[in-house]
């Protein structure tokens, strides 16, 4: 025995002294803000030793114990860095905070990195308030400028289309849960406020397609936004012709609450428009996020919305200038009549959060929808349209007259019960959830409209007078669905460079249709050691368009009458997507700039054709096509002028689909789309307290067809490219340094600014859709409904 000892202790010697002790060092890595950076490379120098920080920015690695070693910190967008551990023995805290290198926008950030976890890009709204926007600084409009693919053709509206999507085609998520928005909202002019509260928000994350599992069921792109906790006492007030928003928000303790009141009310902006009258449209909208850490692993979060959006119209009267340069032609209504209108939406989201560990939580939320809609509305009408020229004036060419009724009402219910979590695994992130949700919808639709051209009634019937459309329904619909995913990402590093490659599966079932589906997805991140301002990506994946509601809704004749039936059958449309994407970061004379290309592919098949009337989608209500979208997307940011940042896009894009073996364009077959966004300082005045921005837009028509022609757009006919330029102008009147505030008045701002906006510089009358009229001949003469013209708006905009 003693032998066997004697032989044993040498060895131990031996092994201590040829494998040293390792240091365990760990930490948490920060931007300045003090917010924690995912996939930020950490790295023992000279070594081949290192790991990332996973979504929270926590890191643990193990280093030789040494005298001495150097840890190396670098992400892209932030400057590298570098800490000296002059004795690296047992287990080390080092923390470390990294400064941006991003580009910093005096009313944007739109930083240079994405999330390593998928395809998701981060916007930070930090003053969007201050942006020259129609919407009233909505988040959807700096989306449609700094995302990429992204397009709207109408600045009365929130919604977007995405690669050749439609607008129910984009999930959007607050906190974690879906957003829903009203059905019946046939225009702009009724929309009113999106969900999304600007004021409250603290980061964007937004993703044209290729996106994670963990983004439900649709198939163009995914909006995930975080709404604020705040640290301290914090407030702002904006005031403006289109109305005003206030927030508030602090933290006591374990407590945080951000509550915010928004109002709208855009009458001088649709004054602008061909159709004169009384306007009286008024939005309003309560939000607050409220936190509070019951114990240091229990965290509560509730997220509360009331929405009220009412539209009052009394019509007067209508002149629309259309025809060609030869042939010009007007035309002109004159209204009796009103219409009234109501969406009253209710939301509520409560999250019970744990942390099990330092690298695991889990979640349950439980979260409720309920929207109210009622569009009413009886207006008759005598229209004239004529030839115009300077030689002999107007030429009556066709009169009649229209009487349009409806008694629409809608009420919505989603129910939704999800348990959630993650956790963290050496260089693997894992997240995986299960979700229940309730869908109940009652419709009653009565809509008709009575059409007369000279004398007659259209359609002509020499013995029964008929409705020139009509459309009822009701119907009472409650269905379940059950959902789940599952889905890793894993870090690694090797002699090229880093990777972050992501994967999981998706499965929802829907008892409506008894479907289950299956969408399996996966991204890979590359960035090469060589060059760490270069970054690679690579995405696809099954995505379904999961029906809701609108989607298997089909119109039957019965009985002359068109009737709105549920489509038991109706299966999820499905879009394979193909996603190859680069960032390339540079400095061109001593000035940042970021250029980013994506090239994509997506093959969609089972599809519910459609058609597009302003912003009102009306489907087919069964999958009878399949068709592709494919395109190239590019963005250059950078500082086009020095110490101000700005960026630019530029799109081109087919989508096709095939109906009865026929090749047509998709409604949403934009060409080609370009967008600017512009900042500047005025020169010559001190503390740049003179900021300018522009906002541009030029995108190519959309395809359209005559009535009666549905889902079988016309090749060749096309609406007008939408233009549209808007400037504006802020002077900042007080800021932190200012020597005023030392009076007590003044003293409880941070920030005031003052300024000007111009809507649609040039007064283009870009085109959302067109109205059809014939004589008793059965020429159709197709006139367009404009949207709104050249507008000034003044604002005001403080904060505390």
């Amino acid at each position: 025995m003693n032998i066997r000892l004697a032989l044993f202790l040498p060895l131990l010697w031996l092994s201590l002294s040829v494998f040293p002790q390792q240091a365990r060092i760990s930490g948490v890595v920060t931007d300045t803000d003090g917010v924690p950076l995912e996939l930020v490379s950490v790295s023992v120098e000279k070594s081949i030793i290192g790991t990332f920080t996973d979504e929270k920015g926590r890191y643990t690695l193990h280093a030789p114990a040494t005298d001495s070693c150097v840890l190396v910190f670098s992400c892209l967008g932030y400057g590298k860095t570098k800490r000296i551990i002059p004795s690296a023995s047992g287990d080390m805290a080092v923390n470390v905070r990294m400064k941006k290198t991003d580009f910093e926008l005096g009313a944007v950030t739109v930083t240079a990195r994405r999330q390593p976890s998928g395809m998701m890009e981060r916007i930070r709204t930090d003053r969007n308030r201050l942006n020259v926007d129609a919407t009233g600084g909505s988040v959807e409009s700096l989306v449609v400028t700094a995302g990429m693919g992204v397009s709207s053709s109408n600045e009365l509206s929130t919604q977007y289309s995405v690669r050749g999507g439609n607008y129910n085609e984009n999930i959007v998520y607050v906190n974690g849960t879906e957003i829903y928005r009203p059905i019946l909202i046939r225009s702009g002019q009724q929309e009113g406020l999106s969900f999304i509260n600007p004021d409250l928000v603290a980061e964007v994350a937004f993703s044209s397609g290729g996106f994670d599992a963990r983004y439900g069921d649709k198939m163009s792109s995914a909006l995930d936004v975080t709404y604020k906790q705040p640290e301290r006492l914090e407030g702002g007030v904006t005031g403006s012709l289109l109305g005003g928003n206030v927030y508030v928000g602090n933290a006591s303790g374990r407590f945080t609450q951000i509550t915010g009141l928004r109002y709208k009310r855009g009458t001088t902006l649709l004054n602008t428009l061909d159709e004169k009258g009384d306007y009286n449209p008024t939005a309003i909208d309560l939000q607050t996020h409220i936190t509070y850490a019951l114990t240091p692993k229990f965290n509560l979060s509730f997220l509360g919305n009331y929405s009220e959006n009412t539209y009052d119209f009394v019509p007067t009267s209508r002149e629309t200038s259309f025809g060609t340069m030869d042939v010009p032609r007007k035309f002109e209504v004159a209204y009796a009549g009103a219409e009234k209108d109501m969406f009253r939406t209710l939301f509520g989201a409560a999250t019970l959060k744990y942390g099990i560990a330092e690298h695991a939580d889990a979640a349950l939320q439980v979260s409720a929808f309920r929207s109210t809609e009622q569009e009413n509305y009886d207006i008759a009408a005598e229209y004239w349209m004529s030839n115009v020229s300077d030689e002999d004036g107007k030429e009556i060419i066709g009169t009649g007259s229209f009487l349009n009724h409806a008694r629409n009402h809608l009420e919505t219910d989603v129910i939704n019960i999800a348990l959630s979590g993650s956790f963290g695994l050496n260089q693997h992130t894992v997240r995986w959830s299960l979700a229940y949700q309730r869908e109940k919808n009652r419709d009653r639709i009565r809509e008709w409209e009575l059409r007369d051209s000279m004398g007659y009634s259209l359609p002509y019937d020499e013995e029964t007078l008929r409705v020139y459309s009509n459309l009822f329904s009701k119907n009472d619909v409650s269905s379940n669905r059950f959902s789940g995913y599952l889905q890793d990402t894993y870090r690694f590093r090797t002699w090229a460079g880093l990777f972050s490659v992501t994967a999981g599966v998706r499965g929802s079932y829907w008892n409506f249709n008894r479907e289950f589906i299956f969408s399996p997805r996966a991204s890979l991140r590359f960035i090469p050691f060589r060059n760490e301002n270069l970054v690679f990506r690579l995405a696809s994946g099954v995505y379904y368009q999961a029906p809701f509601y609108k989607e298997f809704r089909a119109v039957k004749e019965q009985a002359g009458n068109n009737v709105i039936s549920l489509n038991s059958q109706i299966r999820s449309q499905r879009s394979i997507h193909y996603v190859l994407g680069n960032d390339y970061k540079f400095n061109f004379d001593r000035r940042p700039f970021k250029f980013t290309t994506e090239l994509y592919y997506k093959k969609m098949d089972r599809l519910v054709p459609y058609t597009v009337n302003n912003v009102r989608i009306d489907y087919f209500g069964s999958n009878v096509s399949h068709g592709y979208s494919a395109g190239v997307d590019m963005k250059l940011f950078g500082q086009f002028v020095p110490g101000t940042d700005s960026w630019l896009g530029f799109s081109l894009m087919e989508a096709k689909q095939y109906i009865d073996g026929k090749k047509i364009p998709m409604p949403t077959d934009q060409l080609y789309n370009f967008t600017f966004y512009f900042t500047d300082y005025a020169p010559y005045i001190a503390d740049k307290r003179v900021q300018l921005n522009l906002r541009a837009i030029w995108a190519g028509g959309l395809p359209f067809s005559v009535p009666g022609g549905q889902y079988k757009y016309l090749k060749s006919v096309r609406t007008p490219p939408y233009r549209r330029i808007d400037v504006g102008m802020t002077y900042r009147l007080l800021d932190e340094n200012d020597r005023v505030r030392n009076y007590s008045v003044w003293g409880n701002f941070k920030n005031i600014w003052v300024g000007i906006d111009v809507f649609n510089l040039f007064g283009i009358g870009n085109v959302s859709s067109y109205s059809w009229f014939s004589d008793v001949g059965g020429v159709m003469y197709a006139v367009p409904d404009k949207l709104t013209g050249r507008q000034i708006n003044v604002k005001l905009v403080a904060e505390f």
